[in-house]
């Protein structure tokens, strides 16, 4: 299969009702994108990092406005991801709702409160990653 980077190599392979589904970790991390869109998400990007680190293949980043808004977020993100058969791997942040990381393995989702996100500059940290573009004209 081709995309745009080249090969897709890594797919996530869930058994539904006695069928293998796949789901591969691009497609992953549009949804994620659009689900944060869908909430208003503010500023909404993925990274593409596969070539650069093994932690996943790419990060969402996306500002809420509020702890409120960033649980809205993360929920969202939580509940679209799940309806794929992703399952959370881990999270963190819920409590405090400034910044929660979601940890889908091949797909981390991080949904920041503006000051964190200037402060912390993941865009910047990750500047060799290839940004990713999604059509927000599919959320909703």
């Amino acid at each position: 299969m081709e995309m745009e980077y080249g090969k897709v190599e890594e797919v996530i392979i869930e058994r539904q009702k006695g069928s293998v589904r796949l789901v591969e970790s691009a497609y992953s991390a549009q949804v994620a994108a659009l689900s944060a869109d869908d909430k208003k998400g503010k500023d909404v990007r993925i990274l593409d990092i596969r070539s650069i680190s093994t932690v996943a293949d790419y990060f969402v980043i996306c500002s809420g406005t509020s702890s409120t808004h960033i649980r809205a977020i993360a929920d969202n993100v939580e509940d679209q991801l799940s309806l794929l058969g992703l399952k959370l791997h881990h999270a963190e942040g819920y409590h405090n709702g400034r910044w929660i990381l979601l940890d889908f393995i091949d797909v981390v989702v991080h949904v920041m409160h503006d000051e964190e996100r200037s402060f912390y500059n993941l865009e910047r940290l990750w500047g060799d990653a290839r940004e990713v573009t999604f059509d927000r004209r599919q959320a909703g």
